[in-house]
């Protein structure tokens, strides 16, 4: 068992031209060809809105494969595009089970299903809601054998959860925050809803609600974050961060940060029981990129201050999450991107220390993307994607299966949620 973290290079596995996508592109990752290796799907929003209120749709998607080759493209990228302020409207998942990931997308005011292998429209449906394209979550609540049910919703307010034919099951209206998360906590095949700080069942009936939280959830997490706990509880990052377990009790608090903008959970530490919550304080609001200042920080199981971060530079727009299976350790890392004050994407270990800085900026993806058990990153531009290893590995290896797709990699958000499961003495950071 490895769990001491040794500073490392990046080793620069492939540079990806991706101008021909536009500017302004999120990037998601996803086997659309069905040939055993991720593929890159860059994704630009609408313009003309303004994103704090009125969520984007996709103006445009350029599929890539890992040679860097157009597998397809949709809509015609725009000169002027919308900002990266909020999520796009979009997820790669195999919604009808063929073997084969389809593309979930809003375009047009339609919800539309997008045959991954050539950029052909499948199916499409209208919206529920004029606004009804903030995000899309794949969740199962009609407890079929896998998730085909989807959860759109608009910025803030309500939500609506639909089948797989676009009709409605139900909709819900509270303070959902940004993402929710889904997941099955009382084991009845069916997922119940944790849309901000409301908790629902699978027919989107409200059980609970968290207390005495400002503002609105940021990020949500799931998992056995006490060592003693038999049931799975919930980090939710928003005005404070907070422990709740599915049944609605706050187990603990944490009001050491100004704004708690960003929580991930993992085993960060071997000397510390449990699991750790890693967070993003906003200390101070700036206007720009690299003014304001932020702050990590690492709490243990029952809610207390391991360490935090004392920038000695600008930035306050950080964003951080989990990556395990980076290199050989057992423990999990904290990546960290968008950090301003010429801080480079870098990789930490529980302890505070630097594992891997990345040599160029930019935002961050994080996947296997040939099914080799290793994590590779994609640090990427308006232009160029740059994918890294912690070791040599060949990408242009080749399979007749699909790789399957995880349930972070149909989960993508700005606001980076998840779960993390253990199976026996092995990990499974979904």
């Amino acid at each position: 068992m490895k769990t001491t973290a040794e500073k490392t290079k990046p080793v620069r596995l492939r540079e990806i031209n991706i101008g021909e996508a536009g500017k302004n592109c999120k990037m998601y990752l996803g086997d659309l060809t069905g040939d055993g290796r991720k593929d890159l799907l860059m994704v630009q929003p609408d313009s003309g809105i303004d994103d704090r209120y009125v969520p984007h749709q996709v103006e445009a998607m350029t599929a890539f494969n890992m040679e860097g080759s157009v597998i397809w493209q949709i809509g015609t990228p725009g000169n002027e595009p919308g900002g990266p302020g909020s999520d796009y409207p979009v997820q790669i998942y195999d919604i009808d089970g063929d073997g084969y990931n389809e593309v979930l997308c809003v375009m047009d005011k339609t919800f539309r299903i997008i045959n991954g292998r050539t950029g052909d429209i499948k199916k499409e449906f209208s919206l529920p809601g004029e606004h009804a394209h903030d995000c899309i979550v794949i969740a199962n609540l009609a407890g079929n054998a896998f998730s085909q049910d989807i959860i759109l919703k608009d910025r803030y307010h309500q939500m609506w959860a639909m089948n797989a034919e676009g009709e409605l099951l139900w909709t819900h209206k509270g303070n959902i925050g940004h993402f929710p998360w889904v997941f099955d906590f009382n084991g009845d095949g069916k997922d119940e809803v944790m849309a901000g700080y409301d908790f629902l069942n699978s027919d989107g009936e409200l059980l609970w609600s968290c207390k005495e939280l400002d503002d609105h959830a940021d990020c949500i997490w799931v998992g056995k974050v006490q060592q003693n706990a038999s049931d799975f509880q919930l980090v939710i990052g928003g005005s404070v961060t907070v422990l709740y377990d599915w049944k609605g009790k706050e187990l603990w608090r944490y009001n050491g940060s100004i704004e708690s903008q960003h929580v991930c959970i993992g085993k960060f530490r071997e000397d510390l029981p449990g699991l750790q919550v890693a967070g993003l304080d906003r200390i101070i609001r700036g206007s720009h990129y690299s003014d304001g200042k932020d702050g990590i920080f690492l709490l243990d199981e029952n809610g207390q201050e391991v360490w935090k971060e004392n920038r000695q530079t600008d930035g306050w727009l950080t964003i951080i999450d989990t990556i395990d299976s980076w290199d050989d350790s057992d423990l999990d890392y904290i990546i960290a991107y968008r950090r301003g004050g010429d801080v480079l994407p870098t990789i930490y270990d529980g302890y505070q220390q630097i594992v891997a800085t990345f040599p160029v900026d930019g935002y961050v993806v994080y996947d296997d993307l040939v099914g080799s058990g290793k994590k590779q990153v994609i640090v990427y531009n308006q232009t160029t994607a740059y994918v890294y290893g912690n070791e040599p590995i060949d990408l242009s290896v080749k399979s007749d299966r699909t790789l399957p797709q995880s349930k972070r990699s149909y989960a993508v958000t700005l606001y980076p949620g998840g779960e993390y499961i253990e199976q026996d003495t092995s990990k499974d950071m979904k």
